[in-house]
């Protein structure tokens, strides 16, 4: 083929192929493009303003671990507590029923707590009294009846403290745990004589700072409510439950989710043991004199 035949061929090919085609705007072209780039940026920024305005359930980052220090205890003096810091003491039990799921929940958020078992519930509850002591917790003596100690002569106090304490030691020794020395006074009702005999002896007297009152009639979370209240206006003490009661059961998650949100931290007391000789019981052979000490 003569290249005069090839260049008249191509020519005519370029001007069928040019009409198949339409002709491109420039300005559509440049104005297509920044189209699709703008929805694309557009679905891009959104997403990042979404999840920055979005709030995230505060029980995602409510710390389960509350447990703080451990504070080794040799008399009641040495109980003395940072701010921020809590004690959980129970008395009465121990309870089947009630116990076993407190110390489930106390399990939930690593923590530990006081028991003060009346004898005559531990007596009967030799098994569950011992679960308490294998989970980890202290177990005291709060009397073996829960009687007023101050309605009576000070050689009856002493032999219902006396036998209030035997029987939780005995409960506890078939599980080959060890009774601690710290004791409460039922109802808080204390004399001179009394509390003085059982410091010389050796005991620690659990004093409470915040009185939750759950053996009120009252619903879960008014008992949550006045608790948290206390303990926010003190900011830190020994906080006194029950663990025979169904209200108490049922509050105590809540109560310790809510010191968890605040930042309260629950020390763990441990006795100190100052002697190899172990205590005796106040002075039980003394004579019961009507002076007071």
């Amino acid at each position: 083929m003569s290249p005069c035949r090839l260049l008249f061929g191509l020519l005519v090919l370029g001007v069928i192929m040019g009409g198949c085609a339409k002709p491109v705007d420039p300005s559509a072209r440049l104005s297509a493009t920044p189209a699709v780039d703008q929805v694309r940026t557009a679905s891009i920024a959104a997403k990042p303003a979404v999840l920055v305005t979005q709030p995230m359930p505060s029980e995602i980052f409510a710390p389960r671990d509350i447990a703080g220090r451990t504070l080794s205890v040799g008399t009641t003096a040495d109980i003395v507590l940072k701010r921020g810091e809590v004690v959980l003491t129970f008395d009465d039990g121990p309870r089947p029923g009630k116990t076993t799921a407190i110390l489930d929940t106390l399990a939930e958020y690593g923590v530990k707590a006081t028991f003060l078992m009346l004898g005559s519930a531990a007596e009967a509850n030799p098994r569950l009294a011992q679960s308490v002591a294998r989970a980890g917790h202290t177990v005291g003596s709060h009397t073996y009846g829960h009687v007023d100690l101050a309605d009576l002569t000070r050689q009856e106090a002493i032999a219902e403290i006396a036998r209030g304490e035997d029987a939780v030691s005995a409960a506890l020794a078939g599980g080959g745990q060890v009774l601690s020395p710290f004791f409460r006074f039922p109802y808080l009702s204390q004399t001179g004589f009394l509390r003085t005999g059982l410091l010389q002896s050796g005991a620690v007297i659990l004093d409470v700072d915040i009185d939750s009152k759950d053996y009120y009639r009252e619903t879960p979370q008014q008992v949550v409510d006045r608790t948290l209240a206390r303990l926010d206006m003190r900011g830190s003490g020994v906080i006194l439950f029950h663990d025979i009661h169904q209200r108490t059961v049922d509050m105590l998650p809540a109560f310790l989710d809510a010191l968890a949100k605040r930042g309260y931290s629950v020390v763990r007391l441990v006795p100190r043991d100052n002697s190899v000789f172990g205590r005796d019981l106040i002075t039980a052979g003394m004579r019961d004199t009507p002076s007071a000490l």
